[in-house]
């Protein structure tokens, strides 16, 4: 009981001045602050979403949790020798006190800073940034793996509510998005028990930003049907029951699935029940990470993948989510090749949302918002990143730090027929804070 309402304490210092009533306040209350007006969030039609993980804290933060997502040991220093992401964000925009120094140091020899996911004011920095530029909105990761676990739930609780407000402050839809990975056999139960606490303690889908789809909420699970290195504990069937569910709740669905989903084959399971559980659903997500690296790759996936599935969820009237993605490193993470993936200037992203609408896309999802551990960041990194020893760093190649917001941006007008679908990277991107305006006119 004693910890119980220690945590109720810190949830309330944590987010304060989110309601401005003091330390009675939870976080799991509705929304009653501003919503602006921005994107329609009565449909994922025509949106350019992207992924948000919200997952890093800091020493320093108030959580507790010490560098969770910075390093490999989140109790030992954040400095050489324990690191896990390729990406440095740029920090030039945060407010002094959301920069939390490192023990790296840049070249100049100051001290490396890094932000906290849990501070309110870096959540609305980022959906600041997601309205100057285009982006749509964000799916906030839940990973399910934590949502037993007292401080882990609160991470989350903490961080959804902020995005919540952000979101309505800047005119962004935002979508809960349950990550299974990594759970226990029936453990879609404590995803079902905190969809039903997020809809009755925080009114979520009541919320003028979150996001609807054919009439209705939408909730998205990942990780339905997946054939890993090692056997998932939990089975198709459960997700089945999982989103029968939702569905029974009156939600949309939109289900993150293996690449090889639709011919049973590569990352998917080989298991006739997995199409029954997708056709139960109102959006399919496959997952695209890593299964192409450069021109000739992505137009084979373009070719074997995009149309075929799409025309299999034109069959099933269910409408196709496909992911794109900057590039990819991991370098610090798993010790793999230092951008195994290239971006190619912008170039790479590009050409995915090309292929996805040439293929007859009418949304995407960008994976992902804030991923600096597998080098997948879309947000503002920087080029000026901790040197010395045995350290290493992607940067942006020069670009400047908001020049994937603004591919972004630029594929999200492309999405919509504002621009053409050249094969190459236009030369003008959407500028700052004018994200409708079409480059060049």
């Amino acid at each position: 009981m004693k910890m119980k309402c220690c945590f109720a304490w810190l949830a309330v210092f944590l987010v304060a001045p989110f309601s401005g009533k003091g330390q009675e306040e939870s976080v799991l209350k509705p929304y009653t602050g501003p919503s602006n007006k921005g994107v329609n969030c009565a449909t994922l039609d025509g949106k350019m979403m992207a992924g948000y993980q919200g997952w890093f804290t800091t020493e320093g933060d108030g959580l507790g949790r010490g560098w969770g997502h910075w390093t490999k040991n989140r109790r030992k220093p954040f400095g050489p020798g324990n690191v896990t992401v390729d990406l440095w964000p740029d920090m030039s925009e945060y407010p002094e006190a959301s920069r939390h120094q490192t023990e790296f140091k840049l070249a100049d020899g100051s001290p490396a800073a890094v932000f906290s996911s849990v501070e309110k004011t870096v959540v609305m920095k980022h959906f600041q940034w997601m309205r100057e530029y285009g982006v749509d909105g964000a799916f906030i990761q839940r990973f399910a793996n934590g949502l037993n676990r007292p401080d882990s739930k609160l991470h989350k609780d903490i961080v959804l509510s902020h995005a919540r407000e952000a979101a309505n402050r800047n005119g962004r839809a935002y979508v809960v998005m349950y990550d299974l990975s990594g759970i226990a056999a029936g453990g879609t139960e404590l995803v079902w028990e905190d969809w039903r606490e997020l809809r009755e303690k925080m009114d979520i889908t009541g919320d003028p930003a979150y996001l609807h789809h054919n009439g209705k909420p939408l909730v998205s699970i990942w990780g339905v049907g997946f054939e890993d290195y090692k056997p998932r504990d939990y089975t198709v069937e459960e997700c089945r029951q999982l989103v029968e569910k939702l569905k029974a709740d009156g939600c949309s669905i939109m289900l993150g699935v293996p690449t090889g989903w639709r011919s049973l084959d590569r990352d998917s399971v080989d298991d006739p029940a997995l199409h029954e559980v997708i056709k139960l659903a109102d959006v399919v997500s496959p997952w695209t990470i890593g299964r192409y690296r450069d021109e000739k790759s992505l137009a084979n996936h373009a070719k074997n993948r995009f149309v075929p599935d799409m025309k299999w969820c034109r069959q099933y009237d269910l409408d196709y989510l496909p992911v794109v993605f900057p590039g990819f490193s991991w370098f610090n993470l798993r010790g793999d090749e230092l951008n195994a993936i290239p971006r190619e200037g912008g170039q790479f992203l590009w050409s995915q949302v090309v292929a996805a609408k040439e293929s007859g896309a009418r949304m995407i999802y960008v994976a992902m918002f804030d991923e600096v551990d597998e080098g997948t960041a879309i947000f503002k990194c920087t080029n000026d990143v901790p040197v010395g020893d045995g350290v290493n760093f992607l940067t942006y190649e020069g670009k400047d730090p908001d020049h994937y917001l603004r591919v972004t941006g630029t594929g999200r007008l492309m999405l919509r027929g504002k621009v053409p679908a050249s094969k190459k990277l236009p030369a003008k991107l959407v500028e700052r804070g004018a994200p409708n305006q079409v480059p060049g006119e």
